[in-house]
């Protein structure tokens, strides 16, 4: 003779966690008492629920910079240095500037008898805590987007109006790579 366990996961936004209370496997846990009812309260918090594909690796947003940006910190604690992007990890929206928060790493030596160093190393930072800067005008601004007559699309700054993605900028930054490397 079978019993049927009912075991409803409730979802309650009072509860925080797992700590104290009991896990349903579906099966009675003693003879005595063949009939438990025990569920899993927990609640996901909305910023901890991120949006995932179907090969459950996150939904990735476009960044409102590009490499070779000028942008200006507005958080921080390197708040109203203006940089330049040298790289973007658009999985976790972080970008990272040139000379902008700076940390401190111990790098042991290598070879024997080789003593370590303490260098300086640039650390990423959020994309929102960035703004696009202009630098004629010297301020920052937000971007916005629009179709020029020739049917390209470029980004611009709102508050002046100067293009960004001009071509001319874009060919500028990927001579000085080429010269780099």
């Amino acid at each position: 003779m079978a019993m049927a366990v009912q075991s409803p996961l409730h979802i309650d936004s009072l509860s925080n966690g797992f700590l104290g209370m009991g896990l349903n496997t579906g099966r009675p846990t003693s003879q005595a008492s063949p009939k438990v009812n025990t569920s899993i309260r927990m609640a996901i918090k909305r910023w901890e629920r991120k949006e995932v594909k179907e090969n459950s690796l996150p939904v990735v947003k476009k960044l409102h910079v590009k490499i070779g940006d000028t942008v200006k910190v507005i958080a921080g604690h390197d708040k109203g240095k203006i940089s330049t992007v040298t790289q973007l990890y658009t999985h976790n929206s972080k970008i990272m500037l040139k000379d902008v928060n700076l940390k401190t790493k111990h790098v042991k030596g290598k070879a024997e008898g080789e003593t370590g160093q303490i260098v300086q190393v640039e650390a990423p930072i959020h994309s929102s805590n960035v703004m696009l800067y202009s630098k004629t005008a010297k301020v920052a601004s937000r971007v916005g987007h629009k179709t020029l007559e020739d049917g390209s699309r470029v980004r611009y700054l709102l508050k002046t109006g100067e293009v960004i993605d001009s071509a001319e900028e874009w060919k500028k930054v990927h001579k000085k790579e080429e010269k780099k490397e």
